[in-house]
């Protein structure tokens, strides 16, 4: 892209400054993580250890990054000047410049200022809309899609409350999902999924479009949200799951009311109601924090609004169209042609091109910010 080859020329003299200061900050980590009683704060500690791997691996990044700078100029000259070894050195070229490339992106991201909600986990919510029962079978889909790229992913996921369809799919699920780095990940994927294909059900052969609202939300810590007693009301009632489960049998099933905002809550996944007023209280907590952050956003830069997507639940995001086997990103207009391996979770590559586009926008942002500061 564009992007990458401005960068490859003014790699070094733009970042270098930085880097250097880099190295002086991961050099005063290290007094602070050598310092008498510096794990007994352990919040604190958490923090200095994070930003001490991030900035080594940073560092590391961009040495390996000048090494291999080094090695694509020895082997541009190599192919000018060495004609039994030319082929040899243009062969290696196209694998020195890729790595080169995903380098660059890797140290971009390591110098844009950090969203904290990025190392967060995620709670993901996926409720079926238009297109009544093969909506609600869709939505049960693409809860496995995400099951599987989280499996790719070695990250843990945890059902925090569902309503199943009829039919066998789902009219509303809440997963957790936990790992490294998994919000960073998955909160493109917020918005309105549409599904074109011919229902199981459809006797003439006609196509159907359905769709689900996918929200991701980063989990809120304790320390995120203030969440007092006195504005709940918690009401403790039957599961509604189907008869004969043990999970029927007792009146296990919490909703909470927070008053001040009018959220309801609701989790009948466990056997007793400590774990499911556990669970309700954790998913209340992140709708909480997911108001505030709202709330934040609409005092935020125009510029950032404009990223990939808002990720408002009404924005249709992505079109799964099965007759054609195409998946489609209209955030950014890029078409995959292998929908069956999609839908098995392999949604790496769509989710590295919304991060390259948005980390592109990003970049021009804050290039407009430092522009903004210079003139002042």
């Amino acid at each position: 892209m564009q992007i990458y080859e401005q960068i490859k020329e003014i790699m070094i003299e733009k970042y270098s400054p930085i880097l250097k200061k880099k190295q002086s900050h991961l050099a005063d980590l290290e007094k602070q993580i050598a310092s008498e009683g510096f794990y007994n704060d352990q919040r604190k500690s958490s923090l200095v250890m994070k930003d001490y791997h991030q900035t080594q691996k940073l560092l590391e990044d961009w040495q390996v990054l000048q090494n291999i700078q080094t090695q694509i100029k020895e082997n541009q000259d190599l192919a000018k000047e060495d004609e039994d070894l030319a082929s040899i050195a243009k062969e290696e070229l196209p694998a020195l410049e890729k790595n080169l490339e995903n380098l660059i992106q890797k140290i971009e991201y390591g110098l844009l200022p950090k969203d904290p909600n990025e190392e967060k986990n995620a709670l993901l919510e996926i409720r079926a809309g238009t297109g009544g029962d093969e909506a609600s079978l869709f939505a049960g889909e693409l809860m496995q899609m995400y099951e599987r790229f989280s499996e790719k992913k070695s990250w843990q996921t945890e059902y925090l409350s569902s309503s199943p369809s009829e039919v066998g799919g789902y009219k509303e699920i809440v997963l957790k999902i936990s790992g490294d780095e998994v919000f960073r990940h998955l909160q493109y994927e917020s918005g309105v999924h549409r599904v074109q294909r011919v229902p199981s059900t459809e006797t003439q052969g006609r196509i159907h479009t359905s769709t689900v609202t996918v929200a991701v939300l980063p989990e809120a810590e304790e320390v995120d949200v203030e969440i007092r007693s006195q504005d709940l009301r918690v009401e403790v009632c039957r599961a509604s799951g189907s008869g004969g489960q043990c999970v029927n049998t007792t009146d296990s099933a919490v909703q909470i009311f927070h008053l001040p905002t009018g959220l309801m809550v609701r989790c009948e996944q466990e056997r007793s109601q400590t774990q499911n007023k556990e669970r309700a209280m954790e998913i209340l907590r992140t709708k909480l924090f997911e108001q505030k952050q709202t709330e934040q956003n609409e005092q935020y830069s125009s510029h950032r609004r404009s990223l990939i997507g808002t990720g408002d639940r009404s924005e249709k995001i992505r079109t799964y169209n099965f007759p054609q086997s195409r998946i489609t990103d209209h955030r950014i207009h890029y078409t995959i042609h292998s929908l069956e391996e999609f839908i098995n979770g392999d949604l790496e590559e769509m989710i590295a091109e919304l991060q390259k586009v948005d980390m592109e926008k990003r970049l021009q942002e804050a290039s407009l910010a430092d522009d903004s500061t210079k003139t002042k």
